[in-house]
């Protein structure tokens, strides 16, 4: 049965062209909203194939499996899909990818749980720096300022999500600077970018030897903030922006400093904020959104193949 080594080999074509292609593309760093979308159907349909594949493989190998699988199947579907004719190898690749598949639901469960340890821990540090005001409900969505010599400023995701600023931020940030840099955060908040922070992270953490995994956990860091610098642009304007994140990062070293920084992509977003926007029109964001769906819809199709040609 060759239906799920086509499975897999479509899933390693995927994976491996689909970065290339974005790599390749001027147009993710100018719709970074689209460039999520088509980063997430890249490793949809990755992990797509890897299902369809240890699915089939598992019904060629127990008949008990294909017998739910094609439970309601009519006989020419089912012997479409030759499923005797599979030795070993079938048993192997399904075992193989149901452990794959439960290493990656546990690393997401791990990193989830990771992630709402250090979130309780930052709120409990929260409620000690920054404790309610007399009259104050706790599940109230308010500004907490903070007491710090560095300028800083993040959202913390929850229920409900804080917008944190520092003191030294409130001074060095002029009049719609410090909107810009909330309407930044909020951004986040509102897109949710903390789901697809921490699955792309579970993965690239599951699998470290696969490059799609690690491109797609970077991507998502750099997208995700570009997302959330339009956001702010278009209410503040793009120079007032642009300022903000110079006054916010400059005293750690990102721009021309001897020792680089997780924040190094920092100048690249302030150069992109000060270039003049070049977006794509709307029928070409719609077309690369239309493409960008399809690439899932590919191994249904390939795994349905045979099935229509028996019904046809």
């Amino acid at each position: 049965m060759i239906l799920p080594a086509a499975l897999l080999l479509l899933g390693v074509l995927t994976a491996v062209m689909g970065p290339r292609l974005l790599a390749r593309a001027d147009w993710p760093d100018r719709e970074p909203v689209v460039a999520l979308w088509a980063w997430q159907c890249v490793i949809a349909a990755v992990l797509l194939c890897c299902a369809l594949s240890m699915t089939f493989s598992a019904a060629a190998a127990w008949r008990a499996v294909g017998g739910h699988v094609f439970a309601t199947a009519p006989r020419a579907v089912v012997e479409a899909y030759a499923l005797g004719t599979a030795g070993l190898w079938a048993q192997t690749t399904a075992v193989a990818l149901a452990c794959g598949g439960l290493w990656s639901a546990a690393m997401l469960v791990r990193e989830v749980v990771r992630a709402r340890g250090r979130r309780r821990a930052r709120r409990a540090e929260l409620r000690v720096r920054a404790p309610l005001l007399p009259g104050e409900r706790p599940g109230s969505d308010r500004l907490v300022v903070l007491e710090g010599e560095r300028p800083d400023a993040w959202w913390l995701p929850g229920t409900p999500p804080r917008l944190v600023v520092t003191t030294a931020a409130l001074r060095r940030l002029k009049g719609r600077q410090l909107d810009a840099v909330l309407a930044h955060e909020r951004g986040h908040a509102q897109a949710r970018h903390d789901w697809l922070l921490h699955c792309s992270s579970a993965l690239a953490g599951g699998f470290p030897q696969v490059p799609v995994f690690a491109a797609f956990r970077d991507e998502m860091h750099r997208l995700v903030e570009l997302a959330a610098d339009d956001m702010a642009s278009r209410r503040f304007g793009r120079l007032t922006t642009a300022l903000a994140l110079v006054e916010l990062n400059e005293h750690r070293g990102v721009f021309g400093g001897p020792c680089p920084t997780p924040q190094a992509h920092v100048p690249a977003r302030v150069r992109r904020l000060l270039t003049p926007p070049n977006r794509l029109t709307a029928g070409h964001r719609l077309r690369l959104t239309a493409v960008a769906s399809l690439v899932p819809v590919l191994p249904v199709l390939v795994a349905f193949v045979p099935g229509l040609r028996a019904l046809g």
